[in-house]
């Protein structure tokens, strides 16, 4: 079977402690219903800067300074062990900081709905001005900047949502419509933040990776935000508006949606697409979420810590026709959470993980590396959800004992051999599987490992239509080469057996 192939990926993640404070729900909401709460005055002596959030390790990590096995070398917490002159500019992308991203949310906008001031237009566009990716199509729909009276006239009166930063406003976002909740300030906001941080983390794919965006065909971009108006809340469309300027002029695109799961759903229809012919490259993309920024903000400040979820992240992933050397996605080995399946762990995980592995004659042993939910234990673990991708690795330990793919004995040493600790923000579809595609696409290709699985999970029940829960991954191996496809007939060689039968036909018709 030809499959499609992984061919090339970026991560991006944009540092946002302004958006903490004042987009952030747990502290949005904490000022609706306790204002004077002792939460939000300490929150702001517990924002990092732009310097110590580039050199923590887990966020190199993301961007792929640092590899997964890296985080083995440091004890645990990390948030205390920040590194020195760390780079912003990873192997896989960038931590981009919040000036600039303001910039870039206004480049993002299409209808004149961001405001910023003249003075931090013209300190961002000196910046941006610098940035490597930014040209100068993209440089010139910064404008020229309006008047502090003018935004906080729109403030006031217009319901326009204040943009912030370092504490000072410098800029809003306008409302959409009069009355349509859906086009609010807020929540257009929310989608321009999860716009540019999809282009972001686009024109790092394309700066990072062998290949003419003018190829691509299709973008399927995956985030857990929905646009539309009062008459279609979530109708899209994300994807085109991300590849307009990003840069994939010759693409279409639609959204998938399936919260934390979304990103793995979206690798399994890309790559069907794919090896079903209907198109040569798509980019599976998406950007983050300022809704989660300091979700856990309450249990980080109680316990003396830094506020960690101060990043907004984003990902792409470029999957193409088989070129006979990036690794292949195994359609064929997908599992899959069915409304059958159930809601316990076992039940879970089983269907994810043991079912496609049956399918191909597999023990779960013979997977070399699993990417779970690879959230960042450090955010985790203070928040009373433990960690997360060490549960996930025990329970497909455990099926691999029951199984008899593996002894008990061995459960630790299958942990650390085939899992990894995490190392992704918790921005919901952020670490569902995707993060370690990066590595796993290089760690295949340099032979260091055969095949790899993605898991992707996500709870239904957060929408308040299902409590179902929701899952799907996907194997990751080596190319074995292209295979040659089953020689057809030409259109000539039809031609000249048509003929010759006919000839054949008259000779005997002669004969008669």
């Amino acid at each position: 079977m030809n499959y499609s192939v992984v061919k090339g990926t970026s991560y991006v993640l944009v540092h946002a402690e302004d958006m903490v404070i004042h987009n952030g729900t747990t502290q949005s909401t904490e000022r609706v219903v306790n204002p004077d709460s002792e939460y939000l005055k300490k929150l702001p002596n517990h924002l990092r800067s732009f310097d110590e959030a580039v050199n923590y390790i887990p966020n190199q990590v993301y961007i792929g300074n640092m590899r997964p096995e890296d985080l083995e070398n440091y004890e645990q917490p990390w948030y205390d062990k920040l590194l020195e002159d760390a780079s912003r500019d990873g192997k896989f992308g960038e931590i981009m900081p919040e000036d600039e991203f303001i910039g870039l949310v206004k480049i993002a906008d299409a209808f004149d709905l961001v405001k910023l001031t003249e003075e931090f237009t013209e300190s961002v566009r000196a910046k941006l001005e610098e940035h490597p990716l930014i040209n100068d199509e993209l440089l010139a729909r910064l404008k020229k900047g309006d008047e502090l009276v003018d935004i906080e006239k729109l403030i006031d009166e217009q319901g326009a949502e204040a943009i912030y930063y370092e504490n000072e406003m410098v800029g809003c976002v306008k409302r959409g419509h009069d009355v349509d909740v859906n086009l609010s300030a807020h929540v257009l906001f929310e989608n321009l933040v999860c716009k540019a941080s999809g282009i972001l983390a686009g024109l790092n794919l394309i700066a990072k990776n062998d290949f003419n965006p003018d190829d691509v065909d299709y973008i399927i971009e995956c985030s857990e935000e929905a646009c539309g108006d009062m008459n279609q809340r979530g109708g899209g469309n994300f994807a085109k508006s991300i590849a307009e300027l990003a840069g994939f002029k010759n693409a279409t695109g639609s959204d998938t949606r399936g919260f934390c799961a979304a990103p793995a759903h979206a690798m399994v229809l890309a790559a069907s697409l794919v090896q079903a012919g209907t198109f040569k490259n798509v980019v599976v993309i998406s950007g983050g979420s300022t809704a989660k920024l300091g979700m856990n903000g309450k249990n980080h400040v109680g316990k003396g810590m830094p506020i960690l979820e101060d990043v907004v992240g984003g990902f792409a992933v470029l999957i193409s026709e088989n070129d006979g050397v990036n690794p292949v996605l195994r359609t064929d080995l997908v599992g899959r959470h069915s409304v059958g399946t159930g809601s316990s762990p076992q039940a879970v995980m089983s269907a994810l993980v043991t079912e496609p592995l049956d399918r191909g004659d597999l023990k779960i042993t013979d997977i070399d590396k699993y990417s779970v939910e690879m959230q960042n234990p450090d955010v985790t673990k203070p928040a009373g959800a433990g960690d997360v991708p060490a549960a996930n690795y025990k329970m497909i330990g455990a099926l691999g004992v029951m199984r008899k793919d593996l002894e008990r004995a061995e459960m630790n040493d299958f942990i650390k051999q085939h899992g990894m600790q995490g190392w992704a923000p918790t921005q919901g579809h952020i670490p569902s599987g995707v993060p370690y595609l990066g590595f796993a696409r290089e760690d295949i290709l340099e032979g260091k490992i055969k095949n790899a699985m993605i898991v992707g999970k996500g709870s239904l029940f957060l929408g308040r239509m299902t409590n179902l829960f929701d899952g799907i991954s996907i194997v990751v191996e080596k190319n074995p080469g292209k295979a040659e496809e089953e020689k057809g007939v030409s259109e000539e060689e039809v031609r000249k057996l048509v003929a010759e039968s006919m000839r054949e036909f008259a000779s005997h018709l002669l004969q008669d």
